[in-house]
């Protein structure tokens, strides 16, 4: 399997996806959701027996020592004065995008309590408990020989499971709402961001958006930001 025969599925689906959520479909719209989001999702998450692209890289992951593997942030040009390195561990993409998307799903969509607590924090090893932006380079490979990647791992099925819950509960209205200032202040005050400037630009960001554009970013094409700079600088799929 080459990279273009998992890509190009899923930017068909999420094209779909994005045509959907400008109607009112509410149907149509949950079950393409639910289909783009298990296609960026550890299959488990979704009962899925196809090998998706989180697959590829989280059985990559496991392996001895390759979670400290250094890919590009993103394949995509950015700007580093909204970013503390480009280049991170391979275990920083899995912690970026479910610790975002832990705190997206949970807290500015379904106005509950995060997934993440101390608990996971000390089952991951991880030195933060916020998303990773604002990690240095040395900051960001120490980062990666600390993780644990089997409860990263465990982290990253709850996560899924639980968004898809969420999915599966909206309705319209809510699809068309923006997070509320409380909503947004428990994001720092939980300590999903920090004050430095690669942190919580984030607020403004995610402040500006509604519940359908949360879907279409931090929910799915977010993780295809993140996923093919792993599968396209490492030995995991021929390119």
């Amino acid at each position: 399997m080459v990279n273009e025969d998992l890509y190009a599925p899923i930017r068909e689906k999420y094209q779909s996806l994005q045509n959907v959520l400008e109607g009112e479909d509410l149907q149509s719209i949950i079950g393409l959701a639910l289909e783009v989001h298990a296609m960026v999702h550890p299959g488990i998450a979704s009962g899925s027996v196809t090998k998706t692209i989180s697959d590829y890289v989280l059985d990559y992951m496991l392996q001895s020592n390759h979670k400290e593997k250094l890919v590009p942030r993103m394949d995509c040009e950015i700007d580093l004065d909204w970013a503390g390195t480009d280049a991170v561990p391979v275990c920083w993409q899995f912690w970026h995008t479910y610790r975002i998307e832990d705190l997206v799903s949970n807290i500015l969509i379904a106005d509950k309590s995060q997934i993440f607590n101390e608990e996971w924090r000390e089952k991951i090893h991880s030195p933060i408990s916020d998303t990773g932006n604002a990690l240095k380079d040395e900051e960001a490979v120490s980062f990666g020989k600390m993780i644990d990647v089997k409860a990263l791992k465990e982290y990253m099925i709850e996560v899924s499971k639980n968004t898809r819950e969420i999915l599966r509960s909206l309705t319209i209205d809510k699809l068309k709402q923006k997070p509320t200032k409380e909503q947004l202040g428990r994001i720092v005050g939980e300590g999903g961001l920090t004050s430095e400037k690669q942190s919580i630009w984030l607020l403004d960001y995610w402040g500006g958006l509604t519940v359908s554009g949360m879907i279409l970013t931090p929910l799915t094409d977010h993780h295809m930001m993140h996923l093919p700079p792993c599968l396209g600088h490492l030995p995991i799929l021929e390119t």
